[in-house]
């Protein structure tokens, strides 16, 4: 049992309440996690930067969901597999795909499937790569910028990941429908 509370926009501590106000007004809800980031107003804000930027990367929605999904599943998050599933429906991702990511099978493509290797690797060997796993990444089509885009996707899912094995945090509503359980 832990102690980290899901806080309110009333119940934050001070430098967190713009920041749950702003949650609340990009979801329309208060994301458990955000509540539970709440507690650490400078991580909460972290996590947010991060996002943000690592939207703004090159990768096309199908990437982005395939770095933060394979990461989530490697990582075993029951709050963030089920909260990026809605998320890529939200970005209008083929369900095909979320789903193969949801249950650690090939990807629909050559391409996918080398970025889904490959930050498996980048996750599983904490950066270190071989010179044949980069060069199979950029035959792929992806350059230097994409691997080390898979860096900041990868920071960013460490904050949200580990913050929820910490608190236990409960799955949104809005997300119930999509719950997950890691393989064994």
């Amino acid at each position: 049992m832990n102690d980290i509370k899901l806080h309110t926009i009333e119940s934050a501590p001070e430098k967190s309440k713009p920041l749950l106000e702003d949650s609340v007004k990009g979801f329309g809800m208060l994301p458990n996690l955000h509540a539970a980031m709440a507690e650490s107003p400078q991580l909460l804000e972290g996590y947010k930067v991060l996002h943000t930027l690592f939207g703004e990367t090159s990768f096309n929605a199908e990437e982005l969901t395939v770095v933060w999904q394979t990461i989530n599943v490697e990582h075993g998050c029951h709050y963030c597999v089920p909260a990026h599933t809605g998320i890529a429906h939200m970005m209008k991702v083929n369900p095909e795909l979320t789903e193969a990511l949801r249950n650690q099978e090939a990807m629909p493509t050559e391409k996918l499937q080398v970025l889904h290797d490959t930050t498996l690797l980048v996750v599983r060997n904490r950066g270190v790569l071989s010179e044949q796993e980069v060069q199979t990444f950029y035959a792929a089509g992806y350059t230097s910028e994409n691997l080390l885009n898979i860096v900041l996707g990868l920071a960013q899912k460490v904050m949200s990941n580990y913050t929820n094995h910490l608190a236990e945090t409960p799955v949104d509503d809005a997300f119930a429908q999509f719950a997950w359980e890691k393989k064994a």
